[in-house]
């Protein structure tokens, strides 16, 4: 058992094979109480965080820092939920490469797209699931989001999904230290899930993954380990994606968006209840089994 696992009071699952590569593992002191303090020494499981190139045709355009798992379904959720493509074909090739101090996945995208991203090209360090991906004008900060079509998605469905979200998270639950981001379908059982130190980065992951299977379907919803904020609403919208359901609380901003969007937005999604920020008019619930 390492060190974050013990200290959550439960035993921790371990990734897959496939996400070795997210997990560092280091010395720790664990020092315990409360009656008398002393020192034990564990291994604990620490999510790595790296940086991330996405280059385009040759132009390193953005540096993300990202757990290193599944950084195509990355690459790919980015360029479409921040308009860099406006379909996955655009993207001709994608490999992933170690460089000397982290990775950067080469993408081959279309000429028009290269185009477009040359007349606005910007480089940028970005931190940890933050930040408006390298905007340089107040114009580029809240672009203009599509109207998607909402679900009529009932409460139980929500609860569903969240009493299982915990179960589909191998990085969060051996390191304490990630974001999940989950595609349920109509009935609240969750068929996707991608992780990462970011909450932006984890629902990237999943546009791009959902994006390889043909794109969200119309009666499904997110669900993400996190607050709603603007940008978690506007890449919901880019990729078609009707309904947001968060753990944690909407901003202002992402409730306004969710209203232009006519996106259903649910936060606050705790056992037992949950908020309805905006449910438009024409997704009615389809049942009330939870307040």
């Amino acid at each position: 058992m390492t060190a974050n696992a013990e200290a959550r009071g439960r035993v921790a699952g371990e990734p897959g094979a496939d996400a070795a590569s997210a997990v560092a593992r280091h010395p720790v002191e664990v020092h315990r109480g409360p009656t008398g303090w002393y020192a034990e020494a564990l291994e604990d499981a620490l999510a790595r965080e790296v940086p991330v190139a996405l280059v385009y045709n040759g132009i390193s355009h953005a540096v993300m820092m990202a757990t290193p798992e599944d950084l195509e379904d990355f690459a790919l959720g980015f360029s479409l939920s921040e308009g860099l493509l406006a379909h996955p074909h655009e993207c001709y090739d994608l490999t992933v490469r170690e460089e000397t101090r982290g990775l950067a996945v080469h993408l081959t995208i279309a000429s028009q797209r290269l185009a477009e991203l040359k007349a606005r090209r910007r480089n940028l360090a970005g931190r940890t699931g933050c930040g408006l991906c390298g905007t340089e004008a107040l114009e580029q900060a809240i672009r203009p989001i599509p109207v998607v079509q909402a679900p009529a998605l009932a409460d139980a469905a929500i609860q569903r999904a969240l009493a299982g979200l915990a179960d589909h998270q191998a990085l969060q639950a051996a390191t304490g230290a990630t974001h999940g981001a989950a595609w349920c379908d109509g009935l609240g059982r969750i068929r996707l899930v991608r992780e990462d130190v970011g909450r932006h980065n984890a629902l990237d992951k999943l546009i791009g993954a959902l994006s390889r299977q043909g794109g969200p379907d119309a009666d499904g919803f997110a669900l993400v380990s996190s607050r709603a904020s603007y940008e978690m609403v506007h890449k919901s919208a880019s990729a078609g994606i009707g309904a947001l359901v968060a753990v944690s609380a909407a901003t202002a901003l992402a409730v306004e968006q969710a209203r232009a969007a006519d996106l259903l937005l649910v936060g606050f999604a705790r056992p037992g209840r949950h908020l309805v920020y905006h449910r438009p008019a024409a997704a009615p619930p389809a049942a009330r089994a939870h307040g």
